[in-house]
């Protein structure tokens, strides 16, 4: 049996399994592995004296993979991150960003919800995760929602929408992932999500203002804030402008030299984080808190890293990317037809994975594909079919899978934002977060539209690099 066949054979064995409820840690890891043993011991012609020496063959490569991949200084990046958004949750910065926003924007229809998406969009900036951030804003924002009379589905699925926004601005989890897969630079993926995450958060306050403003008991603006009182409730929120300052700086130095790694600025940020919530009387046990936390996230992650990248070993064994990119460049249709194809497939795949689980199994197969049909990893901009590099090509392609990844945290029946808003909210159902989400569809379909439009959005200021 030829590699390839045996490749397709194991990837539909492991869908099986994820489809039928075993996590895709599990489920990716045990693929590669009897994979990684099926072509070893296809090679031994199915000899059964040889079965245990494919064993052992695959059990040394299978365990070289959590080492190698865990070590790697870029996966550094995913605690700090999240250690950032939970002190600053214990420090009371999130709730002092929240006042903030919503002393100043709340006058518009809307108001609230639009200060939420932009307090999830500032917070955002210090946190990695979006289930934290939609855990964290829906004990702050859904009950000053509810207090005014707002539509409580239509306030959930403010807070649901809005904390997908942590997938893509940074410090984003997600985006170091991607990188680490695909293995381009992580500073500039970083820096390329900047102006596309503040871009969704915009269009999310568009949809709400004009909802606000055809449906007025949606959302009641709120007034009656001094501009004393406004200026008042600016400085406990620049912990967080201090944050993403840093970060920035870290990354990119629009004045010279970068000030150090990525990682450096993640772990300085959370030393300042960590300053701050110790001034503003945080105890031991919100510090125990918050790293327990950070813990059991980080672990999450690293567990479906780990599971994933052994069924990605063997995926490279059997030479299915390739196949799968000589397929893909042989269709006599527009390149961008199929990109946008491969973006609808990834909206119907979220609907039934997680996010990270999901950009972890197909990136490996996807990713080689998307780079054939613009020409190539080293392909100049005037040969290219979508107008860009080879390295801007990857960086584009990382940000409209990672914004398709924020559409599947909302997606039912598995949209994770929305049971994590409903599991924090006792008097919310799914079903009602569910339904309170149905417009922001609306609102990232159209985002993606024009991200896969106008990439200027996305590559210019990875582009200043």
């Amino acid at each position: 049996m030829d590699p390839i066949t045996i490749g397709l054979w194991t990837t539909g064995f492991m869908l099986v399994m994820v489809v039928i409820g075993m996590r895709v840690a599990f489920a990716a890891g045990l693929a590669g592995f009897l994979g990684l043993v099926w072509l070893r011991w296809n090679g031994f012609d199915y000899d059964p004296a040889r079965l245990w020496k494919a064993v052992e063959i695959s059990v040394k490569v299978a365990g070289q993979v959590p080492h190698s991949k865990v070590s790697a200084n870029a996966l550094s990046l995913i605690p700090t991150f999240i250690l950032i958004g939970y002190l600053a949750y214990y420090a009371g910065l999130t709730r002092a960003l929240f006042e903030a926003a919503k002393r100043w924007i709340a006058w518009v229809p809307g108001g609230l919800a639009v200060s939420t998406v932009f307090a999830t969009a500032g917070f955002a900036a210090v946190s990695g995760a979006s289930v934290a951030t939609a855990a964290v804003f829906a004990r702050i924002a859904i009950p000053e929602m509810l207090k005014i009379g707002y539509n409580k589905q239509f306030a959930a699925g403010v807070v649901a929408a809005g904390g997908t926004l942590a997938s893509l601005i940074p410090p984003s989890a997600i985006l170091v992932i991607y990188a680490i897969i695909v293995e381009q630079d992580v500073g500039k993926l970083l820096l390329a999500g900047f102006i596309p995450g503040a871009f969704s958060a915009i269009v999310y306050a568009t949809l709400i203002i004009g909802i606000a403003v055809i449906f007025k008991s949606v959302g009641p603006p709120v007034g009656g804030f001094t501009w004393r009182e406004k200026f008042a409730a600016l400085p406990a929120a620049l912990p967080i402008v201090a944050v993403v300052v840093i970060i920035i700086f870290f990354v990119y130095n629009p004045f010279g030299d970068a000030w150090g790694t990525p990682t450096e600025g993640g772990a300085v940020g959370a030393f300042i984080v960590f300053l701050m919530a110790l001034y503003r009387g945080m105890r031991l046990g919100e510090l125990k808190s918050a790293l327990i936390e950070t813990a059991k996230l980080t672990v999450m992650i690293f567990t479906i890293i780990w599971g994933v990248l052994i069924y990605v070993r063997f995926l490279g064994f059997a030479d299915l990317p390739g196949a799968f990119a000589d397929w893909i460049t042989s269709l006599t249709v527009s390149p961008m037809l199929i990109l946008i194809c491969i973006l609808l497939a990834y909206a119907v795949l979220g609907m039934f994975m997680d996010a990270i689980g999901m950009l972890l199994l197909t990136l490996p197969v996807v990713y080689p594909a998307v780079m054939a049909l613009n020409g190539g990893e080293f392909v100049s901009v005037e040969d290219s079919a979508f107008g860009m590099s080879g390295e801007m090509c990857a960086i584009w392609f990382g940000i409209l899978v990672v914004k398709m990844a924020e559409f599947c945290l909302i997606t039912p029946p598995i949209g994770l934002n929305c049971f994590v808003v409903a599991g924090v909210r006792p008097d919310l159902s799914v079903q009602d977060v569910f339904k309170g989400v149905m417009p922001f569809f609306i609102a990232d379909a159209v985002t993606i539209g024009l991200l896969v439009a106008f990439p200027i959005i996305v590559l210019w200021l990875p582009g200043l690099a």
